[in-house]
């Protein structure tokens, strides 16, 4: 093949721009030529063409679902168990993968690693697709020559991961619809309804109960100010919204959530749940200890736990245990500090931290059947409650007036 010109333009290690030309008989040559140079290429152009050609794998947008990497990292898995080579095996999962930001994706991966990058750097220029954890567990497999084993620990990790996320997701569905209905149930009711028995009410004449009295005052509000009500509810809830993205704002309110009398039992669980499993996962797969810290701590889902995590990473720096910073912070029930600490002094951590998350994925799904079964009936007694005192503050004059009749 004749030697074409190319010009180029790319990064050096500090961080510089540079650019030039070079023969080679393809753009993947000029690529892994600049590569090894420590170059990071960004264009490569065909001089006699003039048509710049990015290169693929510096950026990458779009989403996966957790059960499209699910599927991906267990896919990938059988075939790496089975002897395929990793550039064939990305191959064919780019071209048999359902979602097309994942499929674009793991071609941007595959020609990375073609052009000499390790599997886990490829990933890491995908963030949005690969998380920090995906990436330091296929890191530490490819170093350790067990990137079939991480890819499997991976898969069973993610889906349990989806598994507790399903659960608290479906403990607060139910009441949320139930209180939904109850809401736009007593709208209905005070908007539309209330006003024709009102007039009825005033045509009568007469003193009305004080429970009618209420209700139609509240009718009256609230169809005299239904725009700006329902622009208060739109401004308060765009207002915690944006008071929860600030770092005092989101330390407040994951610290209510944790104190909560009943939902608070669910959120610590599923806190613990995640923590142990995670780092349990992360320390098994060979991630270094700090390492594995700084990453659960940033996926703990919970500020006063994030924070909690963060400290214990500090003091383990110092040279303390993991128990002991743990014990103080007050957000670990005692049962998993004492726990932990007996797998650090056997020396079995990551299979106690397995067994702590076991343990309280059990009783996640005991708290969300309990939470489920005593939020029913307070609902439905809440709701009957609201809807019975408006019929009955209704009802009320009609009755009067049937006595007078009489």
């Amino acid at each position: 093949m004749a030697a074409t010109t190319f010009k180029w333009s790319g990064k050096n290690r500090q961080g510089m721009i540079q650019s030039g030309e070079m023969e080679a008989a393809r753009q993947e040559d000029v690529v892994a030529h600049l590569r090894s140079q420590g170059i990071m290429v960004m264009t490569v152009k065909e001089q006699k063409k003039g048509a710049a050609i990015k290169i693929p794998g510096l950026g990458g947008g779009g989403s996966a679902s957790d059960k499209d990497i699910v599927i991906f990292t267990r896919q990938f898995a059988t075939m790496i168990e089975a002897g395929l080579p990793l550039v064939q095996c990305l191959e064919i999962l780019s071209q048999q993968t359902e979602n097309k930001a994942l499929a674009k994706c793991i071609a941007q991966v595959r020609q990375d690693v073609e052009s000499g990058s390790t599997y886990a750097e490829a990933l890491k220029k995908h963030p949005k697709m690969f998380n920090q954890l995906y990436c330091n567990m296929i890191a530490a497999g490819e170093a350790g020559g067990i990137l079939d084993t991480i890819l499997k620990r991976l898969s069973a990790y993610i889906e349990k991961a989806m598994k507790l996320k399903k659960q608290v997701k479906s403990a607060m569905v139910y009441p949320s619809i139930i209180v939904t209905v109850a809401v736009l149930v007593v709208s209905i009711l005070m908007v539309f309804v209330i006003p024709m028995f009102a007039q009825m009410f005033i045509d009568f004449g007469g003193t009305l109960p004080w429970p009618t009295q209420v209700v139609i005052g509240i009718s009256k509000f609230m169809r005299s100010n239904i725009l700006l009500i329902i622009a208060a509810v739109v401004a308060i809830v765009f207002a915690i919204k944006a008071y929860y993205k600030t770092e005092g704002g989101r330390k407040v309110i994951d610290k209510i959530a944790l104190e909560m009398p009943v939902i608070g039992v669910l959120v610590r669980k599923a806190s613990v749940a995640k923590f142990t499993r995670t780092l349990g996962t992360l320390i098994q797969s060979g991630v270094p200890i700090l390492d594995a810290l700084d990453i659960v701590a940033k996926t703990a889902g919970n500020k006063i736990v994030e924070d909690a995590i963060f400290q214990t990473r500090a003091s383990i720096s110092e040279g303390k245990t993991l128990a002991e910073p743990l014990q103080k912070s007050k957000v670990f029930p005692p049962m998993v500090t004492q726990m932990i600490a007996v797998g650090e002094s056997t020396g079995a951590l990551d299979a106690m931290l397995g067994k702590i998350a076991d343990f309280y994925d059990d009783e996640v799904d005991s708290a969300v059947a309990n939470l489920t079964a005593m939020l029913e009936p307070m609902l439905m007694v809440f709701l009957g409650i609201v809807v019975g005192f408006v019929v009955i503050a209704m009802y009320l004059p009609i009755f009067q007036m049937g006595m007078m009749i009489g």
